[in-house]
């Protein structure tokens, strides 16, 4: 199937159907109302300069933004770790008040997630994410220093609104900067320090753990203040290190700037030009059905992530090992998932199906969790948990990036992607209350609510979509969508965005 980005095959006849030749031409004209710094090079060494600034670009922007990533995630996650170190004991809470103190954090990350792209936009990416970091490391350091439930919850609910703004923000920063094609491997590289966080996570908890009693403070409560403390430091690095969106980078050269611009237009993005926020980018956002479709695939990913990186570590301390092996226990499953998710972004990316990437992850969780309900044996629940890992995990980036891919418009991607990720994180509420104590040690429950997300959202959300996307590229090359152009001025045309008739959705 022909990538998003490419004319159908009949181009000819669309162009003579909506009378669109003066419209080609325009669009070919606004693509070199751009300098052109390689217009007397030939095709082979064009391709060259094209490499070459995807290497530049891989080199200045993934590495930094996957560090912060698992910062993040390193810092909403630890909990689970401190739990099994005696948190819940020493706090005196109750199971009821533990998973609150998990709830209240989803509930705060959720609801100021829509509007962050919007701050992102207007603060440009090195104020606004430095700033966030900082404040989310004091939120974190500050957990570390609480004698009750009251102070942990207010503590974890700052750190909610304060992360709010990075994984859509990232996630939406990535798009303005490659193409459709090439987003994918890119996302799956971000999102593969969650996976990473879960690992390094028990590694470095197993160790912190062992300072329990330096300055009169527990083991648990070291975790969060070092780990907080190193956010900060990274958040105030962040500044020199975060570079703003292509047409302002300062490291890139002017002949530079042009080429990613000029490869962002040619791929029929409207991110490559200047655009300024209007409401009806925000009600073409919440009014497309695409949207809705996203949310609940995000909701069957992003819900069972949450209730996997959570409770893991206590899933395998039930299973018969102490805190500190069960931290350690926690590591391969998530070192695989990290894989799995760079091989599915890459796959993605080649085969530009990215529906067809996630049903069949998918099904690995849904046997995972399976095997998780339905055996009480301790090795072949630890499988289970390996094929769980295998089918959340490369999803959620996928989920992400197939969205992305289908939703054009500097703004309206940016409140789309707020809105799925939002709702997505949302679902932590309900994946924070699944895994109860009274439930220990099978958590039925809590491995048949992920099951559900799985099987009815994820893999039935992507069947859905897929079909629909499929059926919505078949109208489009049949000519059923022309009428949507005629009379319209080239710049109303390129306004339309993912609404263009000759603009295909990627599967």
């Amino acid at each position: 199937m022909a990538a998003a980005a490419e004319r159908p095959s009949d181009s000819a006849s669309w162009e003579k159907r909506v009378g669109s030749d003066d419209h080609v031409e325009n669009e070919r004209h606004s693509i070199d109302n751009l300098p052109d710094p390689d217009a007397l090079l030939s095709e082979e060494e064009r391709a060259a300069h094209d490499r070459k600034l995807l290497r530049k670009l891989d080199f200045k922007l993934i590495p930094w933004l996957t560090f912060l990533y698992l910062i993040s995630f390193l810092d909403r996650t630890n909990i689970g770790n401190a739990k099994v170190d005696g948190l819940q004991e020493d706090l005196h809470m109750t199971s009821s008040q533990y998973n609150s103190s998990l709830t209240i954090f989803f509930v705060s990350y959720a609801v100021f997630e829509p509007a962050t792209n919007v701050l992102l936009k207007r603060l440009r990416p090195s104020i606004f994410l430095p700033i966030i970091m900082v404040l989310w490391g004091i939120c974190m350091t500050c957990m570390g220093l609480v004698h009750n439930w009251a102070g942990l919850m207010t503590a974890r609910w700052w750190l909610g609104v304060a992360e709010a703004g990075l994984f859509p923000g990232v996630n939406y920063y990535l798009s303005c900067w490659y193409k459709r094609s090439e987003f994918g491997i890119r996302a799956a590289i971000f999102f593969s320090a969650a996976a990473l966080a879960g690992s390094f996570g028990g590694l470095l908890a197993a160790g912190i753990a062992e300072m329990g009693g330096v300055g009169g403070k527990p083991g648990w409560a070291w975790i969060f203040i070092l780990e907080g403390l190193a956010t900060i430091f990274v958040g105030i690095a962040s500044y020199w290190m975060v570079h703003d969106f292509p047409a302002e980078a300062t490291f890139l050269t002017p002949d530079d700037r042009a080429r990613v611009l000029r490869r962002l237009r040619a791929d029929k993005q409207a991110s490559a030009s200047h655009e300024e926020f209007q409401m009806k980018y925000f009600w073409e956002a919440i009014t497309d059905w695409k949207t809705y479709c996203f949310m609940a695939i995000y909701q069957g990913c992003d819900g069972a992530l949450y209730a996997f990186s959570l409770f893991l570590p206590t899933i395998i301390k039930n299973l018969g090992y102490t805190s500190t092996t069960a931290n350690l226990l926690s590591v391969p499953p998530y070192a695989l998932a990290a894989i799995a998710t760079v091989l599915v972004g890459y796959i993605a990316d080649r085969t530009q199906q990215r529906g067809l990437c996630n049903i069949f992850a998918s099904l690995f969780g849904v046997v995972g969790f399976s095997m998780l309900l339905g055996s009480g044996t301790p090795a072949v629940q630890y499988i289970g948990v390996f094929l769980g890992a295998l089918g959340i995990y490369p999803t959620v980036a996928n989920t992400i990036s197939w969205c992305s891919n289908n939703v054009e418009g500097v703004y309206k991607r940016g409140v789309v992607l707020g809105c799925v990720i939002g709702w997505g994180n949302l679902n932590g509420v309900v994946a924070s209350n699944i895994y109860r104590a009274v439930d220990s040690p099978r958590y039925f429950l809590g491995h048949g609510v992920v099951l559900a997300y799985l099987a009815l959202f994820l893999l039935g959300g992507s069947v859905v979509t897929r079909v629909l996307l499929v059926r919505e590229n078949a109208k489009r090359r049949n000519g059923a969508r022309d009428s949507w152009v005629e009379g319209k001025s080239e710049k109303e045309v390129i306004e339309m965005g993912d609404k263009r008739p000759d603009f295909l959705y990627v599967l």
